[in-house]
């Protein structure tokens, strides 16, 4: 089966009956790009890390794009082995997604819960958030509670974690 595309993603939305809007812009790559591009876009500006524990358990941990994310303290935290990030095939054949485009809507390719999912909680307290819809030339905006709803109807229990409080 292919992976999901932006119309299956966003027509998903619609089926949970989340609203969004999408703003395209040009390709971006890093946070800082996406802060030139984005202007006034209002919410929570967010980064989706792709990793991989040593014991081949994949994580996407989604928090706000200034929280400092520790490889080195993470795993105790979230109960994984030592991290590093994803490569990009297995991005691709997991997410299908390419790097640059690493959001929590592609948990809409993983239905057999392949990667375990860690939200930043401070991130959930905007009342917006913003994400890639499965490509880095569009940032698309939902509430918080319909992102883990989303994230929930695509099989997966996110794990919630106060980056503020990691050891």
């Amino acid at each position: 089966m292919g992976h999901a595309s932006e119309k299956d993603l966003f027509d998903r939305l619609q089926e949970l009956g989340i609203e969004n809007t999408t703003h395209r812009h040009p390709a971006v790559f890093t946070v800082e790009e996406s802060r030139l591009l984005r202007g006034q876009l209002p919410g929570g500006h967010c980064k989706s890390l792709f990793l991989k524990d040593k014991k081949d358990q994949l994580w996407l941990v989604v928090a706000l794009e200034d929280r400092p994310v520790d490889l080195k303290t993470l795993p105790k935290n979230i109960g994984a082995a030592r991290l590093s990030f994803g490569k990009p095939e297995l991005l691709g054949e997991v997410l299908g997604v390419e790097p640059g485009s690493v959001t929590p809507f592609a948990l809409i390719n993983d239905p057999t819960g392949r990667v375990r999912v860690v939200l930043d909680k401070a991130m959930l307290e905007h009342d917006l958030l913003n994400y890639h819809p499965l490509t880095n030339t569009a940032t698309t905006a939902v509430v918080a509670a319909d992102l883990v709803r989303f994230i929930r109807s695509c099989g997966h229990d996110p794990l919630i974690l106060d980056f503020y409080d990691l050891i």
